[in-house]
């Protein structure tokens, strides 16, 4: 069946850095579009940033552009997430899907993300 299975959340300092992996299984991960996605507290699903198949094309929310990088590498079939320059109100569950903004699936149970000081 289909994994999705994200790590590297943790808890970080307004202004600091993480790296978020997912690592996929049970599908073939290069034939998909992918995504990440976060929910805040109390808050629905937000779509943060996606990649292309091939990895050439990415796109991002507004209020992470500049700051956020989605890469992929299909040989491993792992998608990562970049996170630059932090803030408090990224704080967040940070799921890794399949789909594009418009419509997306959510197969793992997130990683957690705090910001905070």
């Amino acid at each position: 069946q289909v994994q999705l299975v994200e790590s590297g959340g943790g808890l970080v300092q307004p202004g600091g850095s993480l790296r978020l992996s997912c690592a996929a299984s049970g599908f073939t991960f290069s034939n998909y579009y992918m995504s990440w996605v976060r929910q805040a507290p109390g808050k629905g699903l937000e779509w943060v940033s996606g990649i292309s198949i091939g990895g050439s094309r990415t796109s991002c929310a507004d209020s992470v552009k500049g700051r956020f990088t989605i890469s992929r590498d299909n040989a491993k079939n792992t998608l990562y997430l970049q996170m630059n320059s932090l803030k408090p109100e990224e704080t967040a569950l940070y799921y890794c899907a399949r789909g594009q903004r418009e419509s997306f699936e959510l197969s793992g149970q997130g990683t957690q993300v705090t910001v905070s000081s």
